[in-house]
């Protein structure tokens, strides 16, 4: 179909003076296209000259950018930017851009423009973690650190980490992502060994996040319930899972946030085991409920 408009647009044979979708202004479709996501304009960019010209204009692509959108940009070296259009900028951060020495991500979500975050398990305090009897470094392309933390057994649990980053105005959901044993590839296959898996059905976690301006959330958990796990067809083993620990707020977009959050289980009456630690994500909090529903890809 719209090959087809846009050939009636821009065909060589003008006699017939029927208006097609070339003769709507540039400044119709402006306002248009603002109410679009950014996907769905790069869409329609591809019907004729007349939409990929508009379709291209600054004023549309600063309003799908984040306020602090310079705050990410002077992450990156100048030359990356410099001179580039508002639709490239927007690309260049749909991205994830690194940060506090790669160990930290930030990226826009290429529907909405929001702002997401990543912390790698490299970027945490992690109790014992230089120390092999208790802690292996594992790389894997299962995360997009390419690295995550294995616990082999350790009785004293707890794993720290703070992020200070001017967050655009929004409410945030913070989660971290584990998996319950150890994963590999084997013949092409990826396979799960709980060999170290132990502990975690004993006592829960308990995961806790808090801000400077004084929010505070917190939450336990059972890792590793097989019993109930059954019966609600819940398996966690062998599965990377994100376990949320609150939301916070921010309603400042031009002060830095600083957001504290740790995972710990330091009751020292047994050992535990067989865990992997991949990163926490901070994420808008309807960002994630919109896809889980579908409505975001």
């Amino acid at each position: 179909m719209g090959a087809s408009l846009s050939r009636r647009t821009e065909g060589t044979n003008r006699t017939e003076m029927t208006p097609g979708l070339g003769d709507i202004p540039e400044g119709c479709l402006a306002c248009v296209f603002m109410n679009l996501t950014p996907p769905e304009i790069c869409n329609l960019a591809r019907l004729n000259r007349a939409f990929r010209g508009a379709a291209s204009s600054d004023s549309i692509w600063v309003k799908k950018l984040p306020t602090n959108y310079q705050d990410l940009l002077n992450l990156l070296p100048l030359e990356r930017y410099q001179n580039m259009s508002k639709k490239d900028i927007f690309a260049l951060l749909s991205r994830p851009v690194p940060f506090d020495d790669g160990y930290k991500e930030v990226w826009l979500d290429r529907v909405t423009g929001r702002v997401c975050m990543a912390i790698s398990a490299k970027g945490m305090a992690i109790t014992g973690i230089d120390d092999r009897r208790y802690w292996n470094r594992v790389a894997t392309e299962e995360s997009r650190f390419h690295i995550v933390a294995y616990l082999l057994q350790i009785w004293w649990f707890e794993v720290d980490g703070v992020v200070k980053f001017p967050l655009p105005a929004d409410v945030y959901t913070l989660s971290f992502r584990i998996h319950l044993g150890r994963f590999s590839k084997r013949l092409g296959r990826r396979v799960s060994s709980f060999e170290h898996t132990h502990g975690w059905d004993i006592k829960p976690v308990r995961f806790e996040l808090s801000t400077t301006d004084g929010q505070l959330a917190s939450c336990e958990c059972y890792l590793d319930d097989m019993e109930q796990d059954y019966e609600n067809r819940n398996h966690k083993r062998g599965c990377w899972i994100e376990y949320k620990v609150g939301e916070f707020i921010v309603s400042n977009s031009e002060t830095v946030t600083e957001v504290r959050f740790s995972m710990k289980q330091i009751d020292c009456t047994h050992s535990k085991g067989g865990l992997c630690v991949d990163s926490v994500f901070i994420i808008p909090t309807d960002l994630i409920d919109c896809k889980r529903r579908g409505i975001l890809k």
